[in-house]
């Protein structure tokens, strides 16, 4: 299992379209992924989830990802999170 703690640059926080983005992405690899914010964790790969979270800009937020493409689906899924756009 690989964690990583993030902190959300985008603008509009993890909202709308880029929460949609985030999740196809993280469909887009095998491992199982989850997304936390304090004691809430979701499923990385469920736009309801990931709505659930209402993450806004600033706010930091845990990555975890286990299976055999892990390591790829953190840093591709922190990149977006991190990204300023």
């Amino acid at each position: 299992m690989t964690e990583k703690s993030v902190e959300v640059k985008l603008k509009t926080g993890l909202q709308a379209r880029q929460a949609a983005l985030f999740v196809q992405v993280a469909n887009r690899f095998s491992s199982d992924v989850y997304l936390q914010k304090d004691d809430k964790k979701v499923n990385a790969k469920s736009i309801m989830g990931i709505m659930s979270l209402a993450i806004s800009k600033g706010t930091s937020v845990t990555l975890c990802a286990d299976g055999s493409d892990e390591e790829n689906a953190i840093s591709s899924l922190a990149e977006i999170i991190e990204s300023e756009e």
